[in-house]
């Protein structure tokens, strides 16, 4: 069944559903359950330009009604002022901005140029200062499952599992996180991939919670990257969210220093991945693995570890390079 078929079949209200199965709802991807679902998006946009690329990406996707955007991993200024920006170009300041916790990250900031003249004091919508606490009450507030879309090192996600365990029973985890048998750049041999082993204990306690668990590892999100008439198409589009991104990526590319890079093609997007598996999983091969995160930031398969839904494969990446194109073009 395709996505918008999925889109059209009508399904009981989860205030229907017994208790005992919220955590079962919160597993079922949104197109199943026939309306959007709520989203928190966990990230540390303004590091590699492809959470920027995310974050316009769930904005446009009508499976999910985003509710929350976190910075994660340190820099929480900055991050948020990131999202902020983004969010009112898009006219969406009807979600949230969290300001994550702790001072990891360094002081590398890729895309400050870009939001040189932006005050956070500006944002017309709600800015949490405890971003942590916010995915908290976020997730309890809801009358229907949350789906965490982290795309990030997990800090922020550990700590409010740490300080109210009951958000596993409310949400599914959907990330951006590992290398299973594949590593970066289609390697055959895995690798310890960043998420993962920027803070490899915040990972194990977010991957071990007993929420519904899935992930794009370097596997699949290491792949996608846009190039020719793909990429021609978001680098000429005229719509302001659109540009507000290659602007982001022009200035990323120039900090990188290599300015060119942004006229020709993507870098490799791989947090766009994990939101396409908070609505959708046709697109990719997924398997029921047994995975442990070990202390040096590997993601092992191993019959003792949780047991999650990996995409290991793509059964076509040519259609979701498509998709993603008409996603942050605005369908243009």
């Amino acid at each position: 069944m395709n996505a918008l078929a999925w889109l059209r079949t009508a399904c009981l209200p989860l205030a229907a559903l017994p208790c005992t199965l919220f955590a079962a709802a919160a597993a079922a991807p949104a197109v199943e359950r026939g309306r959007p679902t709520p989203a928190i998006l966990d990230t540390d946009i303004g590091d590699d330009i492809d959470d920027t690329w995310a974050l316009v990406m769930a904005l446009r996707s009508p499976e999910l009604d985003m509710k929350l955007v976190v910075g994660d991993y340190g820099k929480p200024e900055y991050r948020a002022r990131i999202i902020a920006k983004l969010l009112e170009t898009a006219g969406r300041t009807d979600v949230g901005v969290g300001l994550g916790s702790g001072t990891e990250g360094g002081p590398n900031e890729r895309q400050s140029a870009w939001i040189a003249d932006y005050d956070l004091g500006r944002y017309p919508g709600k800015v949490h200062r405890d971003g942590v606490q916010a995915i908290i009450d976020t997730i309890l507030a809801s009358p229907e499952p949350v789906t965490l879309i982290c795309i990030g090192p997990l800090p922020n996600v550990a700590e409010a599992l740490r300080r109210e365990p009951r958000i596993a029973t409310r949400a599914r985890f959907v990330g951006m996180h590992g290398s299973v048998r594949l590593g970066y750049g289609g390697a055959t041999t895995p690798a310890a991939e960043w998420n993962v082993r920027a803070n490899p204990a915040a990972c194990r306690a977010c991957l071990t919670a007993p929420w519904d668990v899935t992930i794009t590892p370097l596997d699949t999100c290491g792949l996608v990257r846009l190039a020719g008439a793909q990429y021609a198409a978001v680098r000429d589009c005229k719509d302001p969210l659109a540009q507000a991104l290659v602007a982001n990526y022009r200035v990323w590319c120039q900090a990188n220093g290599h300015p060119g890079e942004a006229d020709s093609a993507s870098s490799i997007l791989f947090d766009t991945a994990a939101v396409y598996l908070a609505f959708a999983q046709d697109l990719c091969t997924m398997e029921p693995l047994h995975v442990r995160v070990d202390d040096d930031g590997f993601t092992r398969e191993d019959p003792q570890g949780k047991a999650m839904n990996v995409a290991t494969a793509w059964r076509d990446l040519g259609a979701f390079e498509d998709l993603l194109v008409r996603r942050v073009t605005g369908g243009r």
